[in-house]
Order: C-alpha cells, then structure tokens, then sequence
C-alpha cells in the first residue's frame, strides 16, 4: 500500500497578505539570533527567481528536513526525501510569515509557480482587483 502524497501547490491564485499583518509595506525578514528563519529563507529563494519554484518546492526547501539534506545529496536522496515529507499533510504558502508578518502577498500562476509582490505595491494591488485569480488571504495571526 503506498502513502498518498499531498501538495501545498495552488494555480491562478493570489495570497493576499492577513488582515492582521502589521507590515505597511514589503519587508525583507530578518534574521534571528544570526541565523536565518523559515521566513527569511523562503523571502530569499522566492524574490531572486521569481516563477521559478512552486509553493511545494519552496516548502520542501525551507523546511528542517529540506534543508537537512544539503548540496551534497544525491537526487534519489532527495525524491525519497520529499515523497517522505509530503506523505503527511503540510502548511501552504497561506502560513508563511511572508504573508503573514512582512507584507508579501504569493502569486501562483497557472502552472503552479510563485512569486511575492510587496502590499504597497502597483502589482500587488492589480493582482488584488484580477477577477480571474482565485484570491485568499494569508492566515491570521492572532485568533478574531
């Protein structure tokens, strides 16, 4: 019997940040304690190749079992280890402190690949008002 593999990947979809989010603006998230956060690394991978990753590529990346593996592993290790990780239920883009805590709204296109556009951005606010993308919000932070 073989696990199901579940996705965090989404089409023609716009996040649009919390309505808690505190951030006026697109804010790059910083680092804590001189490492790096999920947050940070997901900001980093998303805005230097925008449309290149989709959300389960960039889940997978920035999660502790992704970032485990490191350069040297092999692509077999790799597949084992991302069919391991997506076996079980995971958190969407919807989640991530991008969205939720720095200003960043995710596009997913119609091929499933992301990139963030700042809130106080023309872009943003056009991808806001498209009728044509599914339009969600990233999730609160705090409970209403």
């Amino acid at each position: 019997m073989t696990k199901p593999i579940y996705t965090t990947n989404c089409f023609n979809t716009f996040i649009r940040v919390a309505e808690d989010c505190p951030a006026p603006t697109g804010e790059d998230p910083p680092p804590r304690a001189g490492k790096p956060t999920v947050a940070n690394l997901q900001y980093a991978m998303i805005a230097t190749e925008p449309y290149k990753y989709t959300s389960d590529d960039v889940i997978f990346a920035t999660s502790a079992a992704g970032r485990e593996l490191g350069a040297k592993a092999t692509k077999q290790e790799r597949t084992l280890a991302r069919k391991a990780f997506f076996s079980k239920g995971q958190a969407c883009m919807r989640a991530s402190g991008l969205g939720k805590r720095f200003g960043w709204g995710v596009h997913a296109d119609s091929e499933g690949r992301i990139a963030i556009y700042a809130i106080d951005s023309e872009r943003y606010q056009a991808l806001a008002r498209d009728l044509k993308l599914t339009q969600v919000r990233a999730m609160r932070s705090k409970r209403a």
